[in-house]
Order: C-alpha cells, then sequence, then structure tokens
C-alpha cells in the first residue's frame, strides 16, 4: 500500500505539471486557507531529496511566487470589502481573535507583522486582509510581503528535504517528519508567544511600579 502511493506521487512530482499544481495551491492558500499548502511544498521537498525531481530551487521559486500572488489578492480583497468581512465574523470566533489581533500588531510593528503572520496557520490570511482593509500602502505591503514569501518557501522545502536526507528509501516517513518539525516549531512559537502575552497581560493589570511617581514629575502631572 505505501509501496503504491510513494510511486504513485513519485510519477506525478516528475512531470512539470507538479509546478502548476504549486503555484496554484500556494495561491489559494493566501486567501483561502484551508488549503495545506505547507502539507505540498514539504512534500515537494521531500522528494527532491530523494530523487532528481522535482527540483528543490524550482519549488521554492514557485512556492514563493504562488504566496506572494495569493498574498496580493486578499490584499486587494481587504482593500475592497474589508470592513464587510468583520462584520462577519462572529464575535469570539477564532477567526474573530486573529483578525482583531493582526489588527492591532499591524498597528504597533507594521509590515514586520506579514512576515511571522506567514508562518501562522490562518495567521497569514487574516494580516494580509486587515493590511488591505487598514490601507497599508501598497508598495510597503509589496515589500514586505515578498521577504515573507520568499523565507516561507525556503523554510518549508528545506524542512521536508530535511526529511528526505533522514529517510532517503522511505520517503513518506520523510513527509512525516517534515510536517511533524513544521508542526513542533508552530507549536514552540505559538506557546512562547501566549506565555509574553499573559505576562504582558499581567504587568498591565498591576501596573508599572513608580508609574504615579512619573507622572507626578512629568509638566501637567501634578494630581489635584
Amino acid at each position: 500500500m505505501n509501496e503504491a502511493i510513494v510511486h504513485a506521487v513519485e510519477g506525478f512530482v516528475s512531470t512539470p505539471w507538479v509546478y502548476l499544481a504549486l503555484f496554484g495551491i500556494a495561491m489559494l492558500d493566501g486567501f483561502f486557507p484551508v488549503v495545506p499548502s505547507e502539507t505540498l511544498v514539504i512534500t515537494l521537498g521531500v522528494f527532491a531529496a530523494t530523487q532528481a525531481d522535482p527540483a528543490l530551487g524550482l519549488v521554492i521559486v514557485v512556492a514563493a511566487l504562488g504566496a506572494f500572488a495569493g498574498d496580493h489578492i486578499s490584499y486587494a480583497l481587504g482593500r475592497r470589502s474589508g470592513a464587510r468581512i468583520r462584520e462577519r465574523l462572529r464575535k469570539g470566533s477564532r477567526a474573530h481573535r486573529v483578525y482583531e489581533r493582526v489588527g492591532r500588531m499591524l498597528a504597533e510593528r507594521g509590515g514586520l507583522v506579514l512576515v511571522a503572520a506567514r508562518y501562522i496557520p490562518g495567521g497569514r490570511t487574516a494580516a494580509t486582509l486587515t493590511t488591505g482593509a487598514t490601507g497599508f500602502p501598497r508598495r510597503s505591503f509589496t515589500r514586505y510581503d515578498a521577504v515573507a514569501a520568499v523565507s516561507w518557501a525556503v523554510y518549508s522545502a528545506c524542512l521536508g528535504y530535511a526529511g528526505g536526507t533522514a529517510f532517503e528509501e522511505t520517503p513518506l516517513y520523510g513527509v512525516a517528519l517534515g510536517l511533524a518539525l513544521a508542526f513542533t516549531i508552530t507549536l514552540v512559537h505559538e506557546g512562547v508567544r501566549g506565555v509574553r502575552l499573559r505576562l504582558r497581560a499581567r504587568a498591565s493589570a498591576l501596573g508599572e511600579p513608580g508609574s504615579d511617581r512619573v507622572q507626578a514629575a512629568e509638566p501637567g502631572g501634578q494630581r489635584c
């Protein structure tokens, strides 16, 4: 069974059609986040390590171009109908929380959020839609998104390549390893971010020591 699956996949990835499929899926994932583009890029990275086709460099280039195109479609959707999309999100839902969080991050850190959000499932679409809806300059968006798309493609393909190198004789194990690495890295990142947010919220609730003294020292900060 496993050998039949491997042979079928090998037959497909050795044809030029795989690059067209990769571009389309990476593009769709930019504005339709249920499409598993990382899984495909990691899988192709595995087979790039175990056989001559597909070429790792082409996988990276095509995945980056597809992601770049999809992000710009999402940005355009945000510019046109971002307010209506936000109104349709049910308050308290995960999508609404992601949307609100990305909006705050964009206000605080600007375009760097686009780079970080590309590695968060669902976050990339929220980031690009919010960026468009808030009127973030298109030129700046393009510059940051290029960095995000290229770095994401290199990251995903190299994870797969590492898995394929470790399991040259059993590519399915390589795919599993690549996906496990991606999941673990995302989980650790989200865990660290969650801890930082809780610490920040706790610090805000308690108030910083000496804040009253700073206020009193500032012009117009005297208490009544």
